[in-house]
């Protein structure tokens, strides 16, 4: 596998260090990207919707409504919604915890 050549204009490399000095938090010119934040928050949002959806779905079990098959369903991609997001927290806590335990 080969690893294409990288090249950096000093331009592109002042601009860079321009939005960092300034404390922008948008993407990279013309990458038209959200931040790392908002897609975080996207998807933890996303997280609790499903849970909302799959309480909802359970209430309904529980009084006698709903298709069996879409309840258990609906627990199941909580549960995996559940089990991914608790993944991420602790990959993210151990990169964080690794960062901090290095020599200055």
């Amino acid at each position: 596998m080969a690893i294409g050549a990288l090249t950096v204009s000093p331009n592109a490399a002042a601009a860079a260090y321009a939005r960092v000095d300034s404390g922008s938090s948008g993407a990279i010119a013309g990458g038209g990207g959200t931040s790392f934040g908002d897609a975080l928050s996207s998807a933890l949002n996303g997280v609790v919707q499903t849970g909302h959806q799959a309480d909802a779905q359970a209430l309904q079990g529980l009084n006698g409504q709903g298709d069996v098959t879409q309840i258990v369903t609906s627990v199941t991609q909580a549960q995996l919604a559940l089990q991914t997001t608790v993944a991420l927290r602790d990959r993210m806590v151990q990169a964080y915890q690794s960062i901090m335990n290095m020599p200055i």
